[in-house]
């Protein structure tokens, strides 16, 4: 038997390599905590900063400068042969910003004959004043000879003046309000007939040239008309092919090309899905340019891959149990499919359809090639007529370059971020309010 020489030594030496071992791995784990967290607030910096540059640019389209005029509807300037019982054209064509130019004048105490003055003045308030008039009293002829007190919009640049957009400390020749101009501001301002007003005009008024008369209306309807298109069609088609590749569909080769396939078409870029509907609904079906049901068309196909793989996973969270008790009781498969397991997996369903709408409410690239980039002041009255989107609006307005437009861009912006945060947050409660944990 062979004796055992220890060495006293030993245990101490393998206590530190311990110890330095252990020492080195919670520096590790430290040194992970630190990067984790130094990720997360880089994360919400960037996050913060860009909430904080969207709304500070943007809240303010929100209102919008207006002044309130008492304004004399002078028959000799709209209707002055008297010809609108016979012709009630004339009154589409009267020189109604006159009528406003005239009562801010008179207001102001500035003479007719001081030409440079009236010019100046005429820049005071919106051209769009020409079509509040003529609707008002194209709706109401009676009013032609009374006076009517009326808030018009002011132009674009008094309004970002108004609002402290221009540095007015500047010279006079660099910037686009003359100090004249500030002076009458300020009066109208102190007599509080210049003040700011809710924009109701941004959700109302469609494409303009004009900053302070253009608006989300054509846009809102548009996006409204698509997301209609999408829900109606990319719903029961992707809920049926879901429950016929889960439920009914032997595994094969066909069937795994098939979920290849769609797990890849969610991964494809949104712009192909632009170039398949100009190829297929413009090209080869002559559907119209720039309308809803196109665009509605194009992003169904997009978002169909999300949906059908949203409700395939609800489909398997229902438990085989359930499947199997419906059989038992003599339930035919169709029965079980839609009578049980159908409606357990609805939550799922339902967070995935709208997560998908979300998804498809705020893309672009897409609805820029099918020509919804159009230039569109009607509000469409049917999915054929032309018509934009949120996402593309804001895209037309960041090119402009007027200061007004910055502004408008942002508070689209804040639009679009709402709608969307009210679908996520819709998608998050029905599955907490349904899902059912096994």
């Amino acid at each position: 038997m062979t004796d055992l020489t220890l060495n006293p030594a030993s245990a101490p030496a393998r206590s530190v390599r311990r110890d330095i071992g252990l020492k080195r791995r919670y520096a590790a784990e430290r040194r992970f905590r630190i990067y984790g967290i130094a990720a997360i607030a880089v994360g919400l910096f960037f996050l913060v900063a860009l909430m904080f540059s969207v709304f500070s640019n943007g809240y303010t389209a929100f209102w919008q400068t207006e002044v309130n005029l008492t304004i004399n509807l002078d028959p000799a300037i709209i209707d002055p042969e008297n010809a609108r019982a016979t012709n009630p054209n004339v009154l589409l064509t009267a020189n109604y910003p006159i009528l406003a130019r005239n009562a801010l004048a008179e207001k102001l105490g500035v003479s007719a004959s001081d030409k440079p003055a009236i010019r100046e003045l005429g820049k005071l308030f919106s051209d769009g004043v020409r079509g509040q008039l003529r609707e008002l009293v194209v709706r109401n002829p009676a009013l032609i000879g009374t006076t009517q007190n009326i808030w018009v919009l002011t132009g674009a640049d008094i309004d970002s003046a108004f609002k402290g957009q221009i540095d007015l400390g500047v010279e006079e020749a660099r910037r686009k309000v003359s100090d004249r101009q500030v002076g009458w501001m300020n009066a109208l301002k102190d007599e509080g007939i210049m003040a700011q007003r809710f924009n109701s005009g941004l959700f109302t008024y469609g494409a303009s040239s004009r900053p302070e008369t253009s608006g989300l209306g054509v846009a809102l309807i548009g996006s409204l008309y698509m997301m209609l298109i999408v829900l109606g069609l990319s719903l029961p088609i992707g809920v049926a092919a879901s429950i016929y590749l889960e439920e009914y569909a032997k595994k094969s080769k066909l069937t795994d090309i098939i979920e290849v396939n769609i797990n890849n078409l969610a991964a494809v870029p949104s712009i192909v899905f632009g170039l398949l509907g100009l190829a297929v609904f413009i090209n080869f079906f002559h559907l119209p340019r720039s309308a809803s049901l196109v665009g509605g068309l194009v992003l169904t196909l997009m978002t169909l891959p999300t949906i059908i793989i949203a409700t395939r996973a609800a489909l398997r969270a229902v438990p085989p149990s359930i499947r199997s008790a419906a059989l038992g009781v003599g339930a035919s498969k169709t029965q079980m499919v839609f009578h049980h397991v159908l409606p357990l997996a609805a939550p799922g369903i339902l967070t995935g359809t709208i997560i998908g709408l979300a998804h498809a409410l705020g893309e672009t690239a897409p609805l820029l090639l099918i020509g919804m980039v159009a230039f569109v002041a009607n509000s469409p009255v049917t999915p054929l007529d032309p018509s934009t989107a949120l996402p593309v609006q804001i895209y037309m307005w960041a090119n402009e370059a007027e200061r007004a437009f910055v502004e408008r861009t942002s508070g689209a912006i804040i639009v679009l971020l709402l709608f969307l945060a009210v679908m996520n947050i819709t998608a998050i409660i029905l599955r907490r309010r349904f899902e059912r944990r096994w």
